[in-house]
């Protein structure tokens, strides 16, 4: 009797999310032993016409991590969407855009133009920029067209769960993997997997206090308290704006937490939840104070949507 189909594939990201599978250890052989692998680019030689031979729904289940920045990712999405049972979202960035959304701010001829022009490094003086194809004496080079913008996964098709996290945590991978291998039942379609229903401050072990902010830091300049919360020392932490489900782990080792497991339930913008709840805390009525306060924020759209600029309200430049 032949396995169900395991698919795992890679867009526009870091690669992470892959090795956060691997950090799963020895318990990636129950893995192994419970699925046959239908696609994993990271791992094996697999092409896109393996998958394409499949019967639609033939793949159990796929984990896609990364943003869709190509013609290459849509087509992927499009076709891994057609032929999995299972599709989630697996990481910050399948589901929100994650850093790779930041590029949203820019136009995408302004990007290329950045990157491959105006870099103090770039040697380019013929300007030549990356195009979809390209002519040479063996014949044509083609690249996948870059799209207008970064889009998360749901943006293209439809998604059945999301595991949120940059990477996500390896025990939350395996809690997730373990009720798929076991048979367990799952929760109802669009659910979020391997995260909690609170907020990232419900599970940071810091002793908070009333908050009267009258200067923010940034993590350079201070050494903070170990046992105070970061907000409260003027680290802008996004723990109140940030669903639970990493066990706190960067507030707990002295590092702002910076919102990678995206929105608590109920919230639909995630920057826009943090930027409230800092206004509630800024110890000032007079307009002048406030403004130099909040001047301690560098990058207020990679600190406040570091990682769901895509998909904030917002989203970004207009094409």
């Amino acid at each position: 009797m032949s396995k169900p189909k395991l698919a795992i594939y890679w867009a526009a990201g870091c690669g992470g999310c892959d090795i956060a599978i691997l950090d799963i250890e020895a318990r990636i052989l129950d893995v192994a032993a419970a699925f046959d692998l239908a696609l994993w680019p990271c791992a094996a030689d697999f092409k896109r016409k393996d998958v394409a031979a499949l019967p639609d729904g033939d793949i159990a289940l796929c984990l896609f991590n990364g943003a869709i920045r190509t013609a290459e990712n849509v087509e992927m999405a499009r076709l891994l969407r057609a032929r999995s049972a299972t599709l989630v979202a697996f990481g910050a960035c399948a589901a929100a855009g994650g850093i790779p959304g930041l590029a949203n701010q820019f136009g995408r001829d302004e990007l290329l133009a950045r990157v491959y022009r105006e870099t103090p490094s770039t040697d380019n003086p013929a300007g030549t920029v990356p195009g979809p194809r390209t002519a040479v004496p063996e014949g044509t080079l083609e690249l996948p067209a870059l799209e207008e913008r970064v889009r998360a996964l749901g943006d293209v098709v439809a998604v059945d769960y999301t595991i949120p996290g940059c990477p996500p945590q390896p025990a939350r991978i395996w809690a997730v993997l373990e009720t798929i291998v076991r048979g367990g039942p799952l929760p109802p379609k669009g659910s979020v997997l391997g995260a909690g229903e609170k907020t990232c401050c419900e599970e940071c072990p810091r002793r908070r206090e009333e908050k009267r902010i009258r200067r923010f830091v940034r993590p350079h300049e201070i050494v903070p308290d170990p046992e105070r919360c970061l907000l409260d020392q003027g680290l802008v932490c996004l723990g109140p704006a940030t669903r639970s489900g990493c066990g706190a782990l960067c507030p707990a080792a002295g590092a702002p937490c910076r919102g990678c497991y995206g929105p608590p339930p109920g919230t639909r913008d995630q920057g826009a939840k943090m930027i409230s709840a800092l206004a509630s805390i800024v110890d000032s009525q007079d307009p002048a104070e406030v403004e130099a306060i909040l001047a301690g924020i560098a990058d207020p759209v990679g600190t406040f949507h570091r990682f769901g600029f895509a998909s904030s309200l917002v989203r970004g430049v207009r094409p």
